[in-house]
């Protein structure tokens, strides 16, 4: 199962959730930065925005998404549960600090930003099933969780964990994690997509790319959304590379390309194949 070519709407289906496979990441733009970036985005074809409280983004972003001719409904709008805030009544109350930061009546999807000491699990998915109920937000995932960590949120929880939003691109493999999302059709969200900046001087991913016009950036990103349960969140503060991370989607790597790029990190092509069911 691979994308086509034209699929630049192309989502991963998680519960009843539908989450696009390339969303724009917030951390670390704050201010007027990020209120003209994610304005940005969202001109340049973005439908997944995350955000959350540990960012301190969250008016910036929901201003921008007030002020963007885009539809609310058509933007999937991610935010997280400071680690910190875990406690049950602390769950709610900084979850509607973040609606209100946010402008808006319900997020698409809220997260634990990270597994956390503050309260027992059950207790913080317990207050996060709430909110669903209450109508203030749709989904509920994870982040930052291993595979045990993640199937104990799975047991906890009374609906499902649609995604574990984690570190992943072609230089740090989460093997054993996306065979474990792969079986259980659980989404996987590639935070850090570009590995910092070590991503667009690869001269191997750039290879990679020639054949298709497309630089190392975009052949890394189009590595992770070809993959069948995988987003990714690229982010940058650059109109022209918002623009360039979603130029995407008028492409597809051939098997070849896709071992290619799987082997210039801890990968092994046909491990990851095989969990994917690509071969």
């Amino acid at each position: 199962m691979v994308l086509g070519p034209d699929e630049s709407t192309a989502t991963v289906s998680s519960g009843t959730a539908e989450i696009p496979k390339l969303g724009f990441g917030t951390a670390r733009i704050t201010g007027d930065d990020c209120k003209r970036a994610v304005k940005t985005a969202l001109e340049s074809g973005y439908r997944h925005v995350d955000t959350a409280q540990l960012y301190d983004n969250e008016a910036a972003v929901g201003a921008a998404i007030a002020e963007s001719p885009v539809d609310r409904d058509d933007i999937f709008v991610v935010t997280k549960v400071h680690p910190n805030n875990a406690a049950s009544a602390a769950v709610h109350e900084t979850t509607r600090a973040s609606l209100d930061r946010l402008g808006l009546n319900a997020v698409d999807l809220l997260l634990l930003h990270a597994p956390s000491d503050e309260a027992p699990l059950s207790a913080t998915l317990g207050a996060m099933n709430e909110l669903q109920d209450e109508g203030v937000v749709d989904h509920i995932g994870v982040s930052n969780f291993s595979v045990g960590q993640l199937e104990s949120a799975r047991e906890h929880s009374e609906t499902p964990i649609v995604t574990n939003q984690v570190k992943y691109h072609p230089y740090h493999h989460q093997d054993e994690l996306l065979e474990y999302c792969v079986d259980h059709d659980i989404c996987l969200t590639a935070y850090s997509p570009l590995a910092e900046g070590a991503v667009p001087g690869d001269d191997r991913l750039a290879a990679v790319g020639e054949p298709y016009g497309k630089s190392a950036t975009q052949v890394a990103l189009r590595w992770l959304v070809q993959q069948p349960t995988v987003a990714a969140i690229p982010k940058s503060a650059s109109r022209k590379h918002i623009a360039a991370n979603a130029a995407i989607f008028d492409f597809e790597l051939s098997d070849d390309d896709m071992e290619t790029v799987t082997d210039v990190g801890d990968g092994v092509w046909t491990q990851l194949a095989a969990v994917l069911g690509l071969r």
